[in-house]
């Protein structure tokens, strides 16, 4: 497909009420408008960014996938974002599902785990960076605290779109900005951050600043509101701009170890 169709929803969240948070993002998906290819949701959207996993029934990670499943079929589109998984062992995890219309389905652990908020301490880190394809679009999609680790989100497999789910905290927010725009500039793709807003339990604030940048790290969409943000991705401007500029054929290349 020559183009992409993405809604990134900007929203508060409910703490620690997985179906609550369900209902409340169901009821904001009703009012996308036109065609849409990508459903893209915030980090731990089912909670918050709770560090007490211990506190989520066991059962509700599968029950939000099989809600992710039954929203990809709706709408006849894919559906990222992460949430609170219990896995084997009682192992935590801060996992990220892509979930598309046709059944198929994706998973990413978050692998730079949060340390200032004790988040190492209660979820597993990932180990594998997840790429997959969509809709003619390669896409590689990350959790929050990875976006300050510029290594891990190095475009060394042509990717075409670096998405960001996060909760990201009224206090830091000019670093969300600022790293967004510099991820789609170093690695010519296109860079999509969603934020979500209100405050949590801890007190912690939220301004969403959710946006799209191009491969030049020109501002496609931006906002401060509760909104779903809509934009449309070119494959010709991602192609043009790469042909011309050739700046990926400049890459280093390396290893990655931890």
């Amino acid at each position: 497909m020559e183009h992409l169709h993405v809604a990134m929803v900007q929203t508060a969240l409910v703490w620690e009420d997985p179906k609550a948070n369900r209902d409340l993002l169901a009821s904001k998906m009703e009012q996308l408008e036109g065609e849409v290819d990508l459903i893209i949701l915030p980090e731990m959207f089912t909670t918050g960014f709770t560090m007490d996993p211990g506190s989520i029934p066991a059962d509700e990670g599968q029950r939000t996938l099989d809600w992710m499943q039954e929203q990809a079929k709706k709408y006849r589109a894919g559906i990222l974002g992460s949430t609170v998984f219990i896995g084997e062992n009682n192992r935590h995890f801060n996992r990220l599902f892509f979930v598309g219309p046709d059944g198929e389905q994706e998973q990413y652990d978050k692998r730079h785990t949060f340390t200032l908020a004790g988040e190492d301490k209660e979820y597993e880190a990932g180990k594998k960076r997840l790429l997959f394809e969509f809709r003619g679009f390669r896409i590689c999609p990350m959790i929050c605290y990875d976006l300050r680790f510029p290594v891990w989100s190095r475009n060394t497999e042509d990717y075409d779109l670096l998405i960001y789910v996060a909760n990201w905290p009224a206090p830091r927010i000019g670093a969300w900005d600022a790293l967004l725009k510099a991820r789609a500039i170093e690695n010519m793709s296109y860079c999509l951050g969603v934020n979500r807003l209100g405050s949590d339990q801890n007190g912690h604030e939220y301004t969403g600043h959710s946006a799209a940048y191009d491969c030049l790290g020109n501002t496609i969409v931006f906002s401060q509101e509760e909104a779903i943000l809509q934009v449309v991705l070119s494959q010709q401007h991602l192609n043009l701009n790469r042909e011309k500029l050739q700046f990926l054929k400049d890459r280093d290349h390396f290893n990655i170890q931890r």
